[in-house]
C-alpha cells in the first residue's frame, strides 16, 4: 500500500503521459528509497541494510498505462496464501479486463476483509500479479498494485507504480503470494525491478 496510494486518485481520470507525470513517479520512487532506507520508518532494520543498496525502476513506459474494464464480481471469503503460515482473510472483489501488445489480459481484484475496517481503508482493493519478468528482472514472488473503489467501469490501470512486496527486501515479513489465476502470459517491463544489494 505505502505511498503509492498517493497516485491511486490518478487512476480514475484521464493520465496524461508528460513531465508532471513523470515528475510524479519519480517522487514516489524516491520516497520509497527513503522510505527503506531510514530504519526509523521500520520497513528495514540496520541488519538488513548492511546488505541492501537501493530499489529498481523500469524506465517509466506509456505502454503500461492501459485502460481497462472494471468488472464487480465479489465472491466468498478465503484465506490467501503468504510466505509465512499467516493467511489473511480476502474476498474476490472483481476483475480487470485489458489489452497490453496486443494480447487479451484478466487480473482478478481481492478486497482485505479486515482492512475493510480500517479507517481511509473502506475502499481499498488489492492486485497482486505475476508474469514472465519475474525471476529475471523482477521479484520472484511477483508485484503488486493498489487500487480503490472505481465510481465507473472504464479505469485506468498504470504499471508503472507495480511495487514489491516487503518481502522482496528482507525474510521478516508476510506477504500475499499471488494466486495462479493472476500470472499474465506477458512481460511487465513497467514498476519495480528487483533490489539491488551490495558485494
Amino acid at each position: 500500500m505505502r505511498k503509492f496510494l498517493f497516485f491511486l486518485s490518478l487512476l480514475g481520470s484521464t493520465v496524461l503521459f508528460g513531465q508532471e507525470y513523470a515528475d510524479s513517479i519519480q517522487t514516489l520512487r524516491e520516497e520509497h528509497q527513503i522510505e527503506l532506507t531510514d530504519t526509523s520508518a521500520g520497513v528495514l532494520t540496520i541488519e538488513d541494510l548492511v546488505h541492501f543498496e537501493k530499489a529498481n525502476y523500469f524506465p517509466i513506459s506509456q505502454d503500461h498505462i492501459v485502460q481497462a474494464l472494471f468488472t464487480k464480481d465479489i465472491g466468498k471469503k478465503f484465506k490467501m496464501p503468504t510466505t509465512t503460515e499467516r493467511t489473511p482473510i480476502y474476498r474476490r472483489y472483481g476483475y480487470l479486463d485489458f489489452e497490453i501488445e496486443g494480447k487479451k489480459l484478466r487480473l482478478t481484484v481481492y478486497q482485505n476483509i479486515d482492512l475493510m475496517e480500517v479507517e481511509g481503508y473502506e475502499d481499498y482493493l488489492f492486485v497482486p500479479f505475476l508474469d514472465e519478468t519475474n525471476g529475471i528482472t523482477t521479484y520472484g514472488g511477483g508485484r503488486y498494485l493498489d487500487f480503490r473503489i472505481p465510481n465507473s467501469e472504464l479505469v485506468k490501470l498504470d504499471f508503472n507504480t507495480a511495487y514489491n512486496p516487503y518481502c522482496a527486501y528482507s525474510h521478516r515479513y508476510s506477504c500475499p503470494i499471488p494466486p495462479s489465476e493472476n500470472t499474465l502470459n506477458v512481460a511487465i517491463e513497467a514498476g519495480e525491478m528487483t533490489p539491488s544489494y551490495k558485494d
